[in-house]
């Protein structure tokens, strides 16, 4: 774990617990708490404030081999917002969230004007804010509409609102990179790490359950633009598997989503929007939550094959988890979406 201060310092910090929590149901998909016995790091003077506000967290978890090497794998990018603790005895709790933060804090003082593409609208926004950081887009760029935020509005906001034309998200991912891209297919995706609860295996509890709650089976995606003088457009996808429990025509009814935005001004942004939305917006007719030992390479999105106790297989996609900082702590994941493997 590293500690990065303002005045360019790199600093390893030593920690004695705390965990990683990372959601990607949160505008701020990581956050952390980190515990040290090291008083030092609580400020004291007004050049000690000035080091913290501001400094950045990077933590990893892996393997020491005890011979003076190790493997880590990244857990996050985080800015510093908090620390406390007893200034004698310790210990200091430090707090921290990744770095769409930057960009949700600078909000705008000015209106802003989106046009263009979705990648380079959203390299716009972030880069407004953060003049260094590294954007990665794995989708298809599409052209969109204009669209202009008004002061005050919140730029990590309108950044999620262009990846939403191209049925995407933005997020940080755990090297501190920022990502466009769409949440896989579990049907078409191939597992990244297997769970069973067997001999040598990592699975430790689990549970399964269903709820209708948050599944529609149908996508409106529509957009208006009067700005740049494009007619109303829209587009309806649906669920159409005859063998899908969501099946439009089906005993589950229609239950529609609605996705609305004047960035999108043909019916072709609408389909695409529509139907790459629908694919997470049916997705959690089953869902999972279970317990293994830790694997801190794991992203929101993936596709894990579970084996229960009971010989059940299951594909999961993980919604979310809490990588623990100490050893041998507890690794609870929660998925959006559980199917039957063959």
């Amino acid at each position: 774990m590293l500690l990065f201060t303002t005045d360019g310092n790199v600093r390893p910090l030593e920690h004695t617990g705390g965990s990683v929590p990372v959601d990607r149901g949160q505008a701020i998909r990581r956050t952390c708490s980190v515990t040290s016995a090291d008083v030092s790091l609580i400020p004291r003077t007004a050049t000690d404030e000035a080091l913290i506000y501001g400094a950045r967290l990077r933590i990893s978890r892996g393997v020491d081999y005890g011979d003076g090497t190790q493997e880590l794998v990244p857990l996050g990018v985080f800015r510093l917002d908090s620390v406390a603790g007893d200034p004698a005895d310790g210990p200091v709790t430090l707090a921290g969230k990744s770095l769409e933060c930057i960009v949700a804090d600078d909000k705008l003082l000015a209106p802003h004007r989106s046009t263009g593409t979705v990648v380079g609208a959203i390299t716009t926004l972030i880069q407004r804010s953060m003049p260094d950081a590294q954007i990665v887009s794995t989708i298809t760029d599409v052209s969109i509409g204009s669209r202009t935020w008004d002061v005050e509005a919140d730029p990590w906001a309108a950044v999620q609102e262009i990846a939403g034309a191209a049925g995407a998200e933005c997020y940080c991912s755990a090297d501190g990179t920022f990502v466009i891209a769409t949440l896989p297919d579990p049907l078409t995706s191939d597992p990244v790490w297997g769970v069973e609860a067997k001999e040598g295996g990592v699975y430790v509890s689990g549970n399964r359950g269903m709820s209708a709650d948050g599944v529609y089976n149908g996508v409106l995606a529509r957009g208006e633009n009067a700005a740049d003088g494009a007619a109303p457009v829209q587009y309806l996808a649906v669920d159409d598997d005859s063998g899908s429990p969501t099946y439009w025509s089906g005993p589950y009814g229609h239950r529609p989503k609605f996705y609305g935005s004047s960035l999108l001004v043909t019916v072709g942004l609408c389909q695409q929007a529509a139907r790459v939305q629908l694919i997470a917006a049916k997705a959690p007719n089953a869902s999972g939550d279970f317990s293994s030992l830790p694997n801190p390479a794991l992203e929101p999105g993936d596709v894990l094959r579970v084996t229960h106790p009971d010989g059940l297989k299951e594909l999961h996609q993980v919604q979310s988890f809490t990588v623990p900082l100490d050893v041998g702590g507890e690794f609870p994941i929660a998925t959006i979406s559980a199917k039957e493997d063959a």
